[in-house]
């Protein structure tokens, strides 16, 4: 699913990757979206080190600066050129799969969330702005974070790391 998205991969694909039989993908799983579902879960489980990130302590803008790089360095070293399996999730199928927006949007909700809290500590410090609300801030980063994840599928390998360099530093701006 990640490599190819939810159309792209039939359940023959799904019974070579993981080695079982389709009789056991079946009794396991039940049909194909149930397996779906469960990749998107279990992608939630990788993505929590980002959560936990934003959630330790240090310096509000060097912990967004720090999962923003992080972001960089899992988009420049995807060989396979997978991006995020949320992000892909939400281009090919929240829009008109009700499960699938919702694993999305809890994903999506959790970041902004664990972003909205670092950013208004970091507001009460002083160390960032106040001219716009945490939400707002929070909500541009899960944006920002996203098109960069889209923006590294489609650019070239000799330009994607100037073109996600500059909308971190861009993004990084915005809490001056």
């Amino acid at each position: 699913f990640w490599r190819k998205g939810y159309a792209a991969t039939s359940v023959q694909d799904l019974v070579e990757e993981t080695g079982l039989s389709r009789s056991s993908l079946y009794s396991t799983f039940k049909n194909k979206e149930e397996l779906y579902q469960q990749a998107l879960y279990r992608y939630q489980l990788k993505t929590k080190s980002n959560i936990e990130l934003l959630s330790s302590t240090g310096s509000a803008k060097t912990l967004i600066s720090q999962l923003l790089s992080r972001i960089i360095e899992d988009e420049l070293t995807d060989s396979q050129h997978r991006g995020c399996l949320i992000a892909n999730a939400s281009l090919e199928l929240a829009g008109h799969d009700e499960k699938t927006a919702e694993s999305v949007r809890y994903n999506f909700e959790r970041l902004q969330l664990a972003l909205e809290k670092l950013i208004l500590k970091g507001q009460q410090s002083g160390e960032i702005t106040i001219q716009s609300s945490p939400q707002a801030l929070a909500i541009f980063f899960v944006n920002t974070i996203q098109g960069m994840r889209v923006l590294s599928k489609g650019c070239s390998i000799q330009n994607r790391r100037a073109y996600l360099h500059h909308v971190a530093e861009v993004a990084l701006s915005t809490l001056q």
